[in-house]
């Protein structure tokens, strides 16, 4: 997590920006996918497999949190 603020704080202040953003992005992005997990939760406990929902529902969810700290920081840095 720190190597990415690292490698960024001696770039220009727009691919700081530009980086954060995109980071901003693909946590979005996760927590997407996470709401389709959720979606198919359902179906997944049927079947019996509602414990590795649970776990990657919450992998997915941690991801897209870390990466939404780490573009907001670069943003406003």
């Amino acid at each position: 997590m720190s190597t990415v603020i690292q490698s960024s704080h001696g770039a220009n202040p727009e691919q700081r920006r530009e980086t954060g953003l995109s980071l901003i992005v693909i946590g979005f992005m996760l927590w997407f996918f996470d709401a389709l997990v959720f979606f198919f939760m359902p179906a997944g406990a049927r079947l019996g497999h509602a414990r590795s929902f649970e776990i990657l529902m919450g992998a997915v969810f941690i991801a897209g949190v870390i990466l939404l700290a780490i573009g907001r920081r670069l943003r406003k840095a």
